[in-house]
């Protein structure tokens, strides 16, 4: 089995996948039950640019917390497609995790790079200062 982590901002995903017959679960709640319900489709992207039957063989358990509600999206489908790419070079050949990886990649950099962007620290200005 592998375990991934998948990151946005301050919201942690850790994917653990082993061998199964295609069970993905989110906080031990079906994936296709995600909240919020608009950006479901998010979560399903990793999962439908690369097809059900590259799933068909393996157990994904998702924990994620932190973050907001986006957030926690985002780092769900990072750690779903990085996971499968680790698990793929780790279990099956290098041909197949390479096809796995440049077809992610192609769609979109986040779900195998993370962002770094983070807030940044709120500036102290006196309010004397802003009066005179």
């Amino acid at each position: 089995s592998v375990q991934v982590f998948g990151r946005k901002k301050t919201a942690v995903a850790v994917a653990f996948v082993k061998r199964g017959r295609g069970l993905i679960k989110v906080n031990g709640k079906p994936i296709e039950l995600v909240e919020p319900e608009i950006l479901r489709y998010k979560v399903f992207e990793p999962i439908l640019l690369l097809g059900r039957q590259r799933f068909a063989g393996v157990d994904m358990r998702i924990r994620v917390k932190g973050g907001g509600h986006v957030s926690q999206i985002y780092a769900i489908r990072q750690a779903i497609a990085k996971s499968l790419v680790a698990y793929y070079q780790k279990f099956v050949d290098e041909q197949t995790k390479k096809e796995i990886k440049e077809l992610l990649l192609s769609y979109d950099r986040t779900l195998l790079v993370a962002d770094p962007r983070r807030c940044e620290p709120k500036k102290y200005v006196p309010l004397a200062a802003v009066l005179s």
